[in-house]
């Protein structure tokens, strides 16, 4: 790939936002909407190809999760829940992982996304390829977990190893990338990565000394943090790890989850991050011109997540947003001030240099 100008697609199908995880559950399709909104409202839209992702049908689901699993996921309604009690727990289905009206379409649609955007980028048709509805990394080949039921992530990367030897996975969401870290914990074609909260905090995996079986030995990087964490810190661990990565491990493709819960202000998370920081990470991977995937995942201040995914947007498309947030249709949710950008809190950082 060149370097200069890229060819970005962005994937976004309008009847995301409609689905509904819930009264009070913090996990709000909504914020996709918002995110696509501003992006509309700043102009960005006419920079980039955007598509509509195509429903992905059962059996590409099944190149990692079993047949039971997806087969459950397909059949499941808030009108015959009650006739799958045992599935309902063999499957991991609780109060984190509800079964809500249009479940099943919502996985077609956001995973459609994750392998369209990896389909896009073998295809050489895109150097850059985004989808904010996808990045769901917790779930499990045959389990949902922690909001995730099918894992876009993991099938967008078995997509990705047809024409690449080798895919890198990079994960900034404050939760560990637990799912996709085990589907290719025992391989070395994937190398995971993933910068997290660690420590009485979910999913609880992902230690230091985590780094992968057999074959993926040493291919899996985990690097676990503490609460506070703010913008100079997480640069100064997040480039020279992932910049001795790509020198050592030269991936063919990227795929880098932009979970937006490591912001400050976060309703779940305890980083301490400003969209600049957060941002850093994605400028510094735009820079390899390696064929980049660019997916969303946790969030859960929407419109902070909104603001966010946004920014993020302009920055692969080396376009500056304004201050000021312009008029859309969500637009009381950014007051009262109406910026883009946050301010961190005057949280402690635990992450001292010693520990780092």
């Amino acid at each position: 790939m060149q370097a200069g100008k890229k060819r970005v697609a962005y994937f976004y199908d309008e009847e995301v936002g409609n689905f509904y995880y819930g009264a009070g559950h913090p996990m709000k399709p909504h914020r996709i909407r918002m995110a696509h909104s501003l992006i509309l409202n700043y102009g960005l839209y006419k920079k980039m190809e955007i598509y509509r992702p195509r429903l992905v049908e059962d059996d590409k689901m099944t190149m990692f999760h079993s047949d039971d699993y997806v087969h459950f996921l397909q059949s499941v309604t808030p009108d015959n829940i009650n006739d799958y009690n045992r599935e309902l727990q063999r499957y991991n289905m609780d109060v984190d992982c509800p079964v809500f009206d249009g479940l099943f379409k919502f996985c077609q649609m956001y995973t459609g996304g994750s392998m369209g955007g990896a389909t896009k980028l073998n295809q050489g048709h895109a150097d850059i390829c985004i989808n904010w509805s996808g990045g769901l990394h917790h779930a499990k080949k045959s389990e949902a977990s922690g909001f995730c039921y099918i894992n876009d992530i993991v099938l967008a990367i078995l997509e990705l190893l047809n024409y690449h030897s080798r895919v890198l996975y990079i994960d900034i969401d404050i939760h560990h990338g637990d799912g996709v870290e085990e589907a290719f914990y025992n391989t070395d074609r994937v190398m995971t990565a993933s910068f997290h909260k660690y420590g009485e905090y979910f999913p609880g995996t992902g230690g230091v000394k985590d780094t992968g079986v057999s074959r993926g030995k040493r291919y899996s990087i985990n690097f676990p943090l503490m609460d506070g964490i703010d913008d100079q810190s997480y640069e100064s661990i997040f480039k020279p790890v992932i910049g001795k990565i790509m020198e050592t491990y030269q991936p063919g493709a990227v795929v880098l989850q932009c979970g937006a819960d490591s912001l400050a202000g976060d309703r779940l998370g305890c980083f301490n991050l400003s969209l600049k920081g957060h941002a850093a990470c994605v400028n510094f991977m735009k820079s390899f011109n390696v064929p980049l995937l660019v997916l969303g995942g946790g969030g859960y201040t929407v419109r902070n997540v909104a603001r966010c995914w946004a920014n993020e947007t302009g920055v692969l498309l080396d376009e500056k947003l304004s201050e000021q947030i312009p008029y859309n249709e969500y637009y009381e949710y950014y007051g009262p001030d109406f910026n883009l950008h946050i301010t961190p809190s005057n949280m402690e950082n635990h992450n001292t240099k010693k520990y780092m």
